[in-house]
């Protein structure tokens, strides 16, 4: 039997439905928002309104960066305190694989975590059936070099600079993110039982200072290291040199003796060691990138208004000219 129907009976393109049944209503809600009917707002780029943007940026951050890179070049080695430290070439810490191969549980003094690290440290999770502590490429890899510097006031011997390395580390990750494993009262040794070390460490955690409010997860040059570089040559604190009185600098005039420890190999990736001492600012240390970048999008944004205006200028002095034909 045939049935005859209107394509208009449809409801929004539905399909009919059955004699003597209700029609399913699939239409929106009758509403601004699900109609479309929201008042909008769409800025209309003018001259008048974009030349101004680009002259505002210019004086603005052209001001900025000269103030950072002044202070920045400004930053000496003669006065407060003085900062060591150790800088690496072509080590991309910033590898998606690299900078996620650790176990944030677990350095947080997780019990749960210690003995069952995350498999994103994969393959540095466990070693001879037990799980390592710390887990991960990032601490793997942590820097072991050993720099000791010494004032060559007499050939024979050599004065040591005391190099301070506690306050070196973020205060939150040293109380907050990173904890050793609880216990309080227990040796440190027997917080870490049926863990074992890293790979290349040559110590386990809880070796690495005799002080243990210095050692296992809380140790600061291991804390230091955990913060990756968002660069592949970078710098990181190694210790501090803390000045003594206003009448004498922190490192006097003279020669100095820099003694290595090597234990860090670089050959491998091409790799390059340095070591920096250097004051700080109110904007940290010596880093001119900042300042740069604030003059280069100052200069370019400057740049930009007046090739804009130059063009406005003379189109718009062409379009009140033009000769008008009847």
């Amino acid at each position: 039997m045939a049935m005859n129907y209107n394509a208009k009976d449809e409801v929004d393109g539905g399909p009919p439905c059955a004699p003597g049944g209700t029609a399913k209503n699939r239409r929106p809600d009758n509403t601004a928002f699900k109609q479309q009917r929201l008042p909008a707002w769409q800025p209309i780029l003018t001259a008048g309104t974009v030349l101004p943007t680009f002259f505002i940026i210019g004086l603005i951050f052209i001001p900025i960066g000269i103030g950072i890179f002044v202070t920045s070049n400004n930053i000496r080695e003669i006065e407060g305190n003085v900062f060591m430290y150790y800088g690496l070439s072509n080590f991309y810490q910033n590898h998606r694989r690299y900078v996620k191969s650790r176990d944030d549980s677990q350095l947080n003094g997780d019990p749960s975590a210690l003995l069952n690290p995350s498999k994103e440290c994969e393959p540095y999770r466990r070693n001879e059936d037990k799980p390592i502590a710390p887990c991960g490429a990032i601490a793997n890899s942590m820097f072991n070099d050993t720099l000791d510097l010494f004032l060559v006031g007499n050939e024979s011997d050599p004065t040591p600079i005391p190099l301070k390395k506690r306050g070196i580390a973020w205060w939150t990750d040293k109380n907050v993110k990173f904890r050793n494993p609880p216990g309080a009262g227990i040796p440190l040794e027997e917080r870490f039982k049926g863990t074992t070390k890293p790979v290349n460490w040559v110590e386990p955690v809880y070796m690495l200072d005799p002080d243990e409010d210095n050692s296992g997860f809380v140790n600061e040059d291991f804390i230091v290291w955990m913060r990756t570089a968002a660069l592949p040559t970078f710098r990181k604190l190694y210790r501090l040199i803390e000045r003594k009185n206003d009448l004498h600098p922190t490192l006097p005039a003279g020669r100095y003796y820099l003694n290595i420890t090597y234990n860090y190999p670089v050959h491998s990736f091409d790799g390059r060691k340095r070591m920096i001492l250097s004051t700080i600012s109110w904007m940290g240390g010596k880093n001119p990138f900042l300042g740069i970048a604030y003059i280069a999008i100052g200069s370019i944004s400057f740049l930009l208004g007046v090739v804009l205006l130059v063009i406005n200028h003379k189109y718009r002095n062409s379009s009140n000219t033009a000769d008008i034909t009847i």
